[in-house]
């Protein structure tokens, strides 16, 4: 007898961190073995992710209850997929993919066969009696860890101001272990809260994911807090930077225009801007430059921008997007979020396709992610090179923070951080100094 075989299933409402209801799901084989995962949902949602089932009845939880995505898991998903085999992820993906026979997974949910594909993953870790990251690796040696990065100042409405980009991002550099990166970021975190209090003559303010509010409209002066920072704790050679524009959240379709600093402003503009943060701080990475169906917008932001661009919401960890924007040379690399997909396998298949291409890699939890996120574990499997743990402030994030710490003890002398300086967009800054003199 198999007793690998998936013997029962199980779903029920829990809360994400963020306070609102969320699908959880557990898989049990027949040797007893368990999976538990529950579904990340975002606040920034790209057009082309995988459907949230919620109910929408304003009198259960604000209608963001998830009764009919559990109504779907026992009585479409556990019928069919009771008795396969809980180690071949792929037939069991396949096989949900297929019940619900829709490009987005609105039949059954995205959020609904996101909780079940990696419950099934974590039972196959738990029946062979793995690590979750080694069985997501698949055998394949693991050789580094992620360099941990931390959204560090959030945009958006504070101060009676509006910052336009999300996130303005520190990524630790020239370092030696993963606990030198969490130390660099940690202390980073502390002082840029200093400087925003002397500067505003009060506590800073907590941003929407966690970090701190943006004390500036002006991205150029954000930057300035961080290199203040970096220069206080003698850090300037330890930083560089990231920027999550996420454009589509302050893109008028009408007008085809940006909303920035108050003002519209059209592609070129907004790509003139980027290109004079690279040429004047030390910005390794810009997060969905343009809005998220501008494949040309970001091919041309790709000629003209000296930092590596990559795809959130633009990509969406779709392998048909991913392709069609290598293709015409419009990205760097993607970040990695398996739920805007919805399975491990069609996650792991994105994946494949741009290692082989030599792309960029960086996992990123959810601002509605659980406690129990895998995102941790698969950017280890996968060898990637960074994970947006977010700020070290909130339960969820310091809960991957501190996986990192375990996993990398672990790994002993394979559990040192990637060194991102050799990543496209980053290497120009071995020289940074004379760059931006």
């Amino acid at each position: 007898m198999n007793s690998n075989k998936i013997k029962n299933v199980k779903a029920r409402q829990v809360l994400d961190s963020d306070g609102r209801p969320a699908i959880e799901v557990d898989v049990i084989t027949q040797n007893g073995a368990i999976g538990r995962s529950s579904a990340a949902t975002g606040n920034s949602v790209g057009i082309n992710e995988s459907a949230v089932i919620r109910d929408g009845n304003p009198k259960l939880y604000g209608g963001k209850s998830v009764y009919k995505a559990i109504e779907n898991v026992n009585k479409i998903i556990a019928p069919a997929i009771i008795g396969m085999d809980v180690t071949d992820q792929q037939a069991i993906d396949d096989r949900m993919i297929e019940l619900d026979g829709t490009r987005y997974k609105t039949k059954l949910g995205g959020n609904t066969i996101n909780a079940v594909s990696f419950a099934v993953a974590r039972a196959g870790a738990a029946s062979l009696r793995l690590p979750f990251y080694r069985y997501l690796a698949g055998g394949t040696e693991i050789k580094h860890m992620f360099t941990p990065i931390y959204n560090l100042i959030n945009g958006g409405q504070y101060y009676g101001i509006v910052q336009a980009f999300q996130e303005f991002i520190l990524i630790p550099r020239n370092i030696n272990s993963y606990e030198e990166a969490v130390r660099v970021g940690v202390e980073m975190f502390y002082t840029i809260g200093d400087i925003i209090s002397e500067e505003k003559k009060q506590p800073a303010v907590k941003g929407e994911y966690c970090g701190y509010g943006a004390p500036s409209d002006d991205p150029f002066e954000v930057f300035e807090i961080f290199e203040e920072a970096a220069s206080r704790l003698g850090y300037k050679d330890k930083v560089c930077y990231g920027i999550d524009c996420a454009s589509s959240e302050f893109y008028n379709t009408k007008s085809n225009t940006y909303r920035y600093r108050n003002r519209d402003i059209d592609c070129d503009e907004l790509i003139s801007i980027l290109k004079k943060l690279t040429q004047r701080f030390p910005i390794g990475f810009i997060e969905d430059a343009l809005q998220q169906e501008d494949f040309e917008g970001h091919q041309k932001a790709h000629e003209c921008i000296p930092a590596a661009l990559i795809g959130d919401d633009f990509i969406c960890t779709n392998i048909e997007r991913a392709r069609k924007a290598y293709e015409m040379h419009a990205i760097d690399g993607i970040i990695v979020k398996p739920n805007q997909v919805g399975t491990l396998t069609e996650t792991m298949n994105t994946v494949r396709f741009l290692q082989e291409k030599e792309q960029i890699l960086i996992a990123s939890g959810r601002s509605g992610g659980p406690l129990d996120d895998p995102t941790t574990d698969l950017v280890v499997a996968i060898g990637g090179h960074m994970l947006k743990t977010g700020a070290p402030r909130s339960g969820e994030r310091v809960v991957s923070i501190n996986d990192g710490i375990h996993i990398s003890e672990e790994l002993g002398d394979n559990g040192r951080p990637f060194n991102v300086m050799t990543l496209p967009g980053f290497s120009r800054l071995n020289n940074i100094e004379e760059e931006l003199k």
